[in-house]
Formats: structure tokens, C-alpha cells, sequence
């Protein structure tokens, strides 16, 4: 067999075995997207948090996390937010967040801003954010990059 041919074979074999995953990935996975008028909420322990229960409130049917179950950091930006900086990353902290990725509920152009929230050891912004709405009226958190959100009760 010519080298040409086992190329040939090889990216055959791969290309069937990519549909074979992504249809199984629909059969068996489903979709794994949220619906774009949801929150989607994750217990603290996968937000990041240190909590021990792992509970949360429920307020009008939407889960929501008390700031002081957060890592600290995220209680640091909170008070930077509230004060208006300084941040840590002035180019980034406080510009939109388009919620292109329809995990919070939908909302008109320039609604929500995203905050750095500093990971310990970490060399770049890394993953966590805070993300505010309507001014302050609403906070988020992420740990993930905007692959989950927890509503967050500042107060608590």
C-alpha cells in the first residue's frame, strides 16, 4: 500500500470515527446547552465556593448564594465594584458582558458588566468572574468562563 493510500485510509478512519462520537454524543448526552431564559445555576462546591452545606436560598424560584459562601476574592471585587475600582484589570473590569452564551436571563445591549474576580496561583485573569446587572441590582458569579452562573445575595 502506497504511502498516499494509508493517508487517505487514516483520515477516512478518523473522520468516521468523529460522526460516530458526534452522533453518539446526541444520542446519549443530548443537548447540554441552557435554555437561553435560564440561569444556570450550580451548587457552590462547583462555583468555587467553601462551603460546607453546599444549601442556597431560594427567592422567586431561582436559586441564589450567599456572597460570604464564595471564595473571598469574589467579596474583594465585590467591594472594588461597589467603590468603582480600582481593579485589578482596568482595560477589562467593568466593560459589557454580552451574555452571548444566553446563561443569564436576556437583557437589552450594555445591561451587564463582568468583573475579574483573581484566582490564588493563577498567572492570567483565569476563569472567575463577577458579572453585574442593571448597575448593581443583580450579581452573578462564574467560576467556570460563563459556563454556569450562581445568583449571589451580596447581603448574605
Amino acid at each position: 500500500m502506497t504511502s498516499r493510500k494509508r493517508i487517505t485510509l487514516a483520515l477516512a478512519g478518523l473522520l468516521g470515527l468523529v460522526l460516530v462520537g458526534w452522533f453518539a454524543r446526541g444520542l446519549i448526552g443530548g443537548d447540554t446547552t441552557a435554555p437561553p431564559s435560564k440561569t444556570t445555576v450550580v451548587s457552590s462546591q462547583q462555583a468555587g465556593g467553601a462551603t460546607s452545606s453546599g444549601k442556597a436560598t431560594r427567592s422567586g424560584g431561582e436559586v441564589t448564594e450567599a456572597l460570604s459562601k464564595l471564595p473571598a476574592e469574589a467579596a474583594r471585587t465585590w467591594k472594588l465594584i461597589q467603590s468603582n475600582g480600582p481593579f485589578p484589570h482596568p482595560d477589562r473590569d467593568g466593560v459589557e458582558f454580552g451574555n452571548r452564551e444566553k446563561r443569564l436571563p436576556s437583557q437589552g445591549k450594555g445591561y451587564y458588566r463582568e468583573y475579574t474576580v483573581p484566582t490564588p496561583g493563577e498567572r492570567t485573569r483565569g476563569a472567575r468572574r463577577l458579572v453585574t446587572g442593571g448597575g448593581t441590582k443583580e450579581l452573578y458569579y462564574t467560576a467556570d468562563h460563563y459556563e454556569s452562573f450562581v445568583k449571589v445575595d451580596p447581603n448574605r
